[in-house]
């Protein structure tokens, strides 16, 4: 129990101190973004945003997550063969789903853009960011296994070079544009996200493969063909068969984790793209719309999100040693993080909510030389507590294996914001939409306490 109690927290240092380098690299990436292409350009860039978050929620996301479950199954035994079948398995089928996306939204990207999200500039940015599906779903798989054996160094380092190359790229081919006297569209930004992935693939690849050769086939490489089913004691019937047994298992286990997100993403998905639509209703016009949007969600929310990065980091190791307690009815342990969590959270949330209600309207002028910013921060400071407690209590509910009421939780919250959108932002604007914020997050906190409640009382 030392051992993975030192694991967790180990973890959690790597990550949280990777996490906070990432997100102080994409902060001021989102300054850099924009003074150079101005409010509305990150508007028309934050746009694409849900398509991407559905790519990966039906490529990568819930085969990430199988492929972790099954892996930690197999370190007991240190089964590394048995683990990279596992990982052959699940990269395959996130390879054919993620080209699979990559075809579609290349092709149809003009549809998407006009009739999906209701912005037809948004279709060459989508044809380039389409390329970065296949990276995408590498890495993931890759960094699914290594959370599977709670090594998070590669995670982490992923997750560092793809944001250093995503930044950099867009920062060398923005200068060499103005060097060359044009003007740099924002089709750069999407550029830098195919750059980027492609960086944490090159990076995942060798180190997976590294790794296998140290633990699994020390002889110096990794067998293929025949002498594969000889290094493994198995004909080429018995393969088959083990594949096809991991094929189901790992479907199975990923399809309604998929599902879930994917409905979840498609929600949001709406709700961006009918909040530039509804605020045009309100009065805005098609420029000053996208302008709002962009201010919101390209600058004031990655400011709120920011501290978050902590209650992140626990949340990806606490749910597994939340379910290990869970197992072996060690509700004592279950207690103690839940009051922990509890507390911590809260505390994070309470500074931050008075550092940017004090500090937002300056922030917002001295960071993206925005009013509208700093009005947004001010706004949204009353969510931080329960932002950041929703991450971890929604984790431990995961747990403890209440998927589904998490996943219910996480459907109602967004049909509630969904309701502001169509029925508040036309009559009180951007305002009503924020309301709709602090109330989804409020509602998912008080839910979310509801079945902790025999961990809170004494």
């Amino acid at each position: 129990m030392r051992i993975k109690k030192n694991t967790l927290i180990t973890g959690t240092i790597i990550l949280t101190i990777t996490g906070l380098g990432s997100r102080l690299i994409g902060f001021f990436y989102r300054i850099f973004l924009s003074r150079l292409f101005g409010e509305e350009n990150m508007g028309i860039y934050q746009l694409i945003g849900p398509v991407m978050a559905l790519v990966f929620s039906l490529s990568a996301a819930g085969l990430q997550n199988a492929i972790s479950k099954f892996v930690a199954g197999e370190t007991a035994t240190h089964d590394y063969k048995a683990s990279l079948r596992i990982l052959l398995v699940g990269f395959a089928f996130s390879l054919i789903l993620s080209l699979g996306c990559l075809f579609g939204v290349y092709h149809f990207s003009d549809f998407i853009a006009a009739y999906l999200l209701f912005e037809p500039r948004c279709a060459p940015l989508l044809r380039i960011a389409a390329l970065s599906f296949p990276f995408a779903s590498v890495h993931s798989c890759v960094n699914g296994y290594f959370y599977g054996i709670r090594k998070t160094a590669v995670p982490a380092a992923t997750q560092l070079t793809e944001q250093i190359f995503r930044v950099g790229s867009v920062y060398l081919i923005a200068s060499w544009c103005l060097q060359q006297g044009k003007e740099p569209t924002i089709t750069v930004a999407a550029a830098g996200l195919a750059i980027g992935e492609l960086s944490s693939m090159l990076l995942a690849l060798p180190a997976a493969y590294l790794h296998f050769i140290k633990k699994a086939y020390p002889a110096g490489r990794l067998p293929s063909g025949t002498l594969y089913r000889k290094a493994a004691g198995a004909s080429k019937t018995q393969l088959i068969r083990v594949y096809g047994r991991l094929s189901r298992q790992i479907i199975g286990f990923a399809a309604p984790l998929s599902a879930n997100r994917l409905c979840l993403n498609l929600l949001q998905a709406i709700e961006a793209a009918c909040i530039p639509a509804k605020l045009q209703v309100y009065g805005h016009s098609v420029s000053d719309s996208l302008s709002v949007y962009g201010v919101l969600t390209g600058m004031a929310l990655p400011l709120i999100y920011f501290p978050g990065t902590l209650t992140n980091s626990v949340s990806v190791l606490l749910m597994p040693a939340i379910s290990e307690a869970d197992a072996v009815n060690n509700q004592n342990a279950i207690r103690r993080a839940v009051r922990k969590c509890l507390g911590y959270c809260l505390l994070l949330g309470c500074v931050c909510c008075v550092g940017f209600l004090v500090l937002g309207k300056t922030v917002g002028i001295m960071l993206y030389n925005s009013e509208m910013a700093g009005h947004f921060i001010i706004i949204l400071s009353f969510m931080c507590p329960f932002l950041y407690l929703n991450t971890t209590l929604t984790s431990i509910l995961h747990g403890l294996g209440k998927t589904s009421y998490s996943f219910f939780l996480s459907l109602t919250g967004l049909m509630l914001r969904l309701v502001f959108v169509f029925q508040a932002i036309p009559l009180y604007g951007i305002k009503g939409y924020l309301a709709g914020m602090l109330l989804s997050q409020l509602y998912t906190t008080v839910c979310c306490l509801v079945p902790l409640r025999q961990y809170l009382l004494p």
